[in-house]
């Protein structure tokens, strides 16, 4: 049991509830959450996220793994346009994306039927996945399936996975039940579908919770359990973690029934030594509109789909307010996977490449949790889950000490991704025994702390780690001379699997601690008591 402080109260009036806030609260608490934030400060959030990883890797291009002037240019360009384009993404999250989420979901509840849940919960979960930036940039990593193929399989995917996080709102159904039937699946078909398979799946169920899916689908859930119901946990959290089963479960059936093996394209173009401040320039220049386009696609269904909406139930959140929002989301999203793919793609492939065929091979691991540690900062989605878990339990689960676990969780699972790339141990003998763990602790933390870790497992796995950490991991599986689809793909997927266990441990700390509080409190009342009775 979790007791959360109410928000503008005084500790000693405040209204506490086991588990969940009540409803009139949670919706000022989530009317503050999407309040326009100042640029600058967002700008500021993004330089502090990002400017550790950013450190380190130029404190190993200018030492232990030299490079030309033009690879190190294009580095520095990366950075300050994907700094740029994180604050400009997060300002426009919190004034488009997240109140579009809940406006969507908070009026389809409100209809009361069924039919409309279900239609509207599949057709956003195609959509929104569809245009998931991350998933695009997976599968131009994979050559065997076609883009096409494997976008829509994971957009079905995540669209019945949608569906099914509704129902469970609705009818108030406890998180891990869902969770232990799903997972048993999973483990069940990674036994039938081929081996290079494997590390694809659970990638693909990374990448899709990425910058453009969970501020929509989180304030989904936040508009839904709003209206649906007062008892029970607090449903807002947890429709990540069902999204990002669906992906696994529609890639191994892919993987079963499609007649090719899967393998990689892992061809990073890279500036040439020779190229000039002016080249390296105009290779960002003509990378631009390519992803102008390519967030144009993202972005114009989406909206397309919210102005109909809008139009056909009425009422909700300025629209011009909205509309400058995903201006600005668009704008932040060009800008950041532009610097990401030009600027830090092939950076992560040489320094993976470079250090694991060096004389000192093993030190991938150590920088790797180092990397780790401090990428899970720079996730864009990151930042939009701590937040709206600290407002959304009025600070009971502060953003410092989440970002902490997080960060943790996540240094642990690099670490081992590198060693699997440099020994080529099974993904099998990692997966199994961490789901079982993260399951296990289901049964003995509260219900939010699960709904949180597991989406937290999710949000982890963004841009940053399918854009440099996987490059650096097949750098390192490449100098070796390993197989990049078994041993390198997978990194994903261990990102995503270590904040389960780090959060819910967390969770577990936070019950002891209020547990202990209890019996001393129950000690001091019998006290009280007893000298009382003494008295008369």
């Amino acid at each position: 049991m979790v007791n959360y402080l109410i928000v503008g109260e005084s500790a000693d009036n405040a209204e506490k509830a086991p588990g969940r806030l009540p409803k009139n609260t949670r919706k000022g608490i989530e009317m503050r959450f999407f309040q326009k934030t100042n640029l600058a400060e967002k700008i500021s959030e993004a330089l502090s996220s990002v400017l550790p990883v950013t450190g380190i890797v130029l404190l190993l291009l200018v030492t232990f793994v030299p490079v030309s002037s033009a690879m190190f240019m294009s580095f520095i360009i990366g950075a300050v346009m994907l700094i740029l384009g994180m604050g400009l993404f997060s300002l426009g999250a919190d004034m488009a994306m997240s109140p579009m989420g809940e406006y969507v979901g908070s009026k389809m509840t409100a209809s009361k039927k069924i039919w409309v849940v279900v239609l509207v919960s599949f057709f956003v979960g195609v959509m929104i996945t569809v245009s998931e930036p991350d998933l695009q940039v997976l599968a131009n990593q994979i050559s065997s399936i076609e883009n096409i193929v494997l976008i829509l399989a994971v957009g079905i995917g995540v669209g019945l996975l949608l569906v099914m996080s509704m129902l469970r709102i609705l009818f108030r159904i406890k998180l891990k039940y869902l969770l232990l039937v799903l997972y048993a699946a999973v483990f069940v078909l990674a036994f039938i579908v081929p081996e290079n398979f494997i590390a694809v799946s659970f990638d693909s169920g990374g990448v899709t919770t990425g910058p453009m899916t969970v501020p929509f689908i989180m304030a989904l859930g936040v508009g839904v359990s709003a209206i649906s119901s007062d008892d029970g946990e607090d449903s807002s959290f947890g429709m990540v973690a069902l999204c990002s089963v669906g992906p696994i479960l529609a890639v191994m059936l892919l993987g079963i029934i499609y007649p090719s093996e899967a393998s990689a394209d892992t061809v990073y173009p890279m500036p040439p030594i020779t190229s000039t401040s002016r080249d390296i320039v105009s290779l960002f220049l003509e990378a631009v509109p390519h992803y102008m386009w390519e967030i144009s696609l993202a972005l114009g269904p989406i909206l397309a789909f919210f102005l109909i909406f809008r139009l056909i139930f009425r009422g909700g959140d300025s629209l011009g307010k909205i509309l400058v929002g995903i201006l600005y989301t668009y704008v932040g999203l060009v800008l950041f996977l532009t610097g990401v793919n030009v600027g830090f793609m092939p950076v992560g492939n040489y320094l993976g490449s470079a250090i694991a065929g060096s004389d000192y091979k093993w030190l991938i691991i150590p920088l790797g949790m180092i990397i780790g540690y401090f990428i899970v900062a720079a996730e864009p989605a990151v930042h939009v889950l701590t937040k709206q878990v600290e407002e959304v339990t009025a600070g009971a689960i502060p953003k410092k000490m989440l970002s902490l676990s997080l960060s943790l969780g996540v240094a642990v699972s690099v670490g081992i991704a590198m060693l699997r790339a440099l020994t080529g141990i099974s993904i099998f003998y990692i997966l199994i025994p961490g789901y079982a763990i993260a399951l296990a602790l289901t049964f003995f933390v509260p219900d939010i702390f699960t709904s949180i870790a597991f989406d937290s497992g999710g949000v982890a796995s963004g841009p940053m780690t399918a854009t440099f950490l996987l490059p650096f991991a097949v750098g390192a599986c490449t100098a070796v001379g390993g197989n990049v689809v078994t041993d390198a793909f997978g990194v994903v997927a261990m990102v995503a699997m270590t904040p389960l266990i780090a959060i819910q441990i967390l969770g577990l700390v936070y019950k002891l601690r209020l547990s202990k509080k209890e019996k001393e409190a129950h000690k001091e009342e019998s006290v009280s008591t007893e000298d009382d009775i003494i008295d008369l």
